[in-house]
Formats: structure tokens, C-alpha cells, sequence
């Protein structure tokens, strides 16, 4: 009887387990696509005006002479590597983010590896 108990205690703490890896992996899913991971209308709207703006100042370069034409070449190029440092930012973001996934996922290995070493041992005392 009291070893079906103790199944019981263990079924429901796997439940709960269960239960606490949904939640965590809505979490998850939730601050993946705020840092990037997937692209919004808002991003999709930006490169687009962004294409949009750099095509247009240097079609506009290649009609104009001098000083006028250097200068929209300029922003032109000003533009992508402004567009380019962004790029590199939000990759930094994500792989930070990526770096705490893996942090915590050995984390809770090693928890884990330690837990079945606990219960080696008390398995071991038991024989």
C-alpha cells in the first residue's frame, strides 16, 4: 500500500512537471518571437520602405551631377550600414538569448545527473 502511494506521489509530481514545461515553453515561444526570432508586419513594412528609400536615392544619384550626386550616393550607402549594424545588433540579441537556453538547459542537466546519483545511491542502500 504504501509503495502504491508513493507512485501516486510520483505520478503527480510528473504532472506537475508537465504542467510547468507547457507553461515554460509558451514562455519561451512568447520571448523568442519578441526578440526577432520571427519577423512582424512592422519589420516586414520597414524593409520594405527601407528598399524602397536606398533604391530610390541612388536611381535618383545616377540623373544628378556633382555634389548632388555624391550626396545621395552617400546616404545611400550611409543607409545600408545603418541597416547592416542593426542587423548585427539583433543577432547579438539572439544569440545572447540562445546562450541562456543552452545556460539553463545544462543547468537542469546537472540537476538531473545529481538527482540519479542520489537515487543510485539510495537504491544502492536499499540492496
Amino acid at each position: 500500500m504504501k509503495e502504491y502511494q508513493h507512485y501516486e506521489e510520483e505520478i503527480h509530481e510528473l504532472r506537475e512537471e508537465i504542467e510547468h514545461f507547457k507553461t515554460e515553453k509558451e514562455r519561451v515561444r512568447k520571448i523568442v518571437g519578441s526578440i526577432g526570432g520571427m519577423p512582424t508586419i512592422n519589420t516586414k513594412l520597414f524593409n520594405t520602405v527601407f528598399l524602397i528609400l536606398v533604391v530610390a536615392l541612388l536611381f535618383a544619384s545616377f540623373f544628378t551631377e556633382g555634389r548632388t550626386h555624391l550626396i545621395l550616393s552617400d546616404l545611400a550607402i550611409f543607409f545600408v550600414s545603418l541597416k547592416v549594424m542593426y542587423l548585427v545588433h539583433n543577432e547579438a540579441r539572439v544569440n545572447h538569448f540562445k546562450l541562456w537556453v543552452l545556460n539553463s538547459i545544462e543547468w537542469r542537466i546537472n540537476e538531473i545527473a545529481r538527482e540519479i546519483k542520489e537515487l543510485r545511491k539510495e537504491n544502492a542502500g536499499r540492496e
